[in-house]
């Protein structure tokens, strides 16, 4: 259950969902039907908050997704529309809905049909990104605007160039790392092992499939520099969900060398799966060398179809190999009917991003249950978020529900793709996965001095960073 600014799929990442069936599964035991899901819906509420910035602006989406309700949204999401449902015929077309979801006054608000010129909305020069319906409201929108204009320029160009992990361009082939895992200690160590990574930027930038997007993207084409620099950022973008599991490996000392393991992403939805290949996840095989094989289950209530939609296996992963499989569903009810049975490895570890509970106590009781469950079995757990304002609401709860928190701090592995609430552009952008939280089972609450001053990491591990004074209240 995500929530932030990935809980809407722009048209073009909506429009390239897998219809493909997936393929069949091979298990000794026959699993028992799964439940309707229960929980609040997160893309609604995403619909709910985006029309409370922009009164309108969620039919307007729909409206260029060629759907007349949300409930049609929801079928695109489930895998149960075809791309030629969305209206899209040609590149250009694809291109131009996802630009005019994004086509409001980011002063005063109003969408298209509000003016009386519809036409007379104009994109600012410099971020390619907010529009405005006159001088007026881009003077006074200024003083503002700048403080995030340069951000925002990247963030237009990365949503655009991301299409090129729809082609299978991005991300580019990948060795086995050079380096052992507890020496790489960021992005900047992991470009460092890649060979030949200038020829491999290169030959994206020079490829079909970029020159077809600027052909009908309706912007210039920036230099060839800043489309390097858009490919490392949505590279990066692509391989901080693998990397961040990894990590959390390594914080809690969970060693793929020496024993198959299972690693079970909780609250998954559209985000970890739409388009979701079998192979997504190998850069745990690069990270790991010679691992005894790992399995990744998606569990979530809005999983998509799609290839990696295979039962969870019922013996050990294969050697060597990262398999995906998923669950449609509630986690509780995942483990009642497939962990507690036997269906399913129980996890060795439990991975969440961004499940944003925090958000509105309906998500927070959605998740209770789920919460109680990890706590109370004592499952290795961690959490990402988007922001430090988002890491304190989400220590707050935890802590309160009597969860010990063992560490948190900023992620190495998040994404450095910048992104911009939908609704609301002029705000500091987030970052995927920026922060982490991890826990392990429950303990008395800790004072918030106790809990600044604990480092809760052994044997040299990265520790949790004392970050509670300088967070910002407030939801994230």
């Amino acid at each position: 259950m995500p929530w932030g600014p990935g809980s809407i799929c722009s048209p073009a990442t909506t429009a390239q969902l897998n219809t493909g069936a997936a393929p069949k599964p091979g298990r000794s035991k026959k699993a028992p039907k799964e439940p309707a899901a229960r929980a609040p819906d997160v893309d609604s509420l995403g619909f709910q908050a985006m029309d409370r910035n922009v009164p309108g602006l969620s039919h307007v989406i729909l409206q260029k997704l060629n759907m007349k309700s949300y409930e049609d949204y929801k079928s695109a999401m489930d895998g149960r529309k075809s791309g030629s449902d969305f209206g899209i015929r040609t590149y250009f077309d694809m291109f131009q809905k996802m630009e005019d979801t994004f086509k409001f006054c980011v002063e005063c608000k109003k969408l298209p049909d509000a003016l009386p010129d519809p036409k007379s909305l104009r994109r600012c020069k410099r971020c390619q990104n907010v529009y405005y319906c006159g001088v007026a409201c881009q003077r006074a929108n200024w003083p503002m605007h700048k403080k995030f204009c340069k951000k925002l320029k990247l963030v237009a160009l990365d949503r655009l160039v991301e299409w090129l992990i729809f082609t299978g361009d991005i991300p580019f082939p990948t060795d086995t790392w050079t380096k052992p895992a507890r020496d790489v200690k960021g992005w900047e160590d992991w470009f460092s092992m890649q060979e030949q990574l200038e020829e491999k930027l290169g030959a994206i930038v020079a490829g079909r499939y970029m020159t077809l997007l600027w052909a009908n993207a309706g912007k210039p084409r920036p230099e060839d520099t800043e489309l390097r620099e858009s490919i490392r950022r949505l590279v990066t973008d692509f391989h901080s969900r693998p990397l961040t599991i990894g990590l959390a490996l390594r914080l809690f000392g969970i060693d793929p060398l020496t024993r198959p393991l299972t690693v079970h992403v909780v609250g998954a939805s559209h985000v970890e799966t739409l388009n979701t290949r079998l192979t997504d996840y190998d850069e745990l095989t690069r990270m790991f060398p010679g691992h005894q094989g790992m399995e990744v289950v998606m569990v979530g209530v809005d999983v998509v179809d799609g290839p990696i939609m295979r039962p969870p296996l019922t013996t050990l992963a294969p050697r060597g190999r990262v398999y995906l499989s998923s669950y449609k569903g509630l986690y509780h009810d995942f483990w009642e009917s497939h962990v507690e049975t036997k269906l399913a490895a129980r996890p060795d570890l439990v991975v969440g991003f961004h499940p944003g509970f925090h958000a509105c106590p309906d998500l927070l009781a959605g998740w209770l249950p789920t919460l109680l469950l990890l706590r109370d079995y004592r499952l290795p757990v961690l959490f990402t978020v988007y922001s430090e304002q988002e890491l304190k609401a989400s220590l707050q709860i935890l802590v309160e529900l009597e969860t010990h928190v063992v560490g948190y701090a900023s992620n190495p592995f998040a994404s450095l793709r910048p992104e911009q609430v939908y609704s609301s552009p002029n705000k500091p952008p987030v970052y995927c996965s920026s922060h982490y939280i991890a826990l392990l089972g429950a303990e008395p609450v800790l004072g918030a001095e106790e809990l600044e001053d604990d480092d809760g990491w052994q044997g040299g591990e990265p520790g949790a960073a004392a970050v509670a004074g300088a967070i910002a209240p407030g939801p994230g």
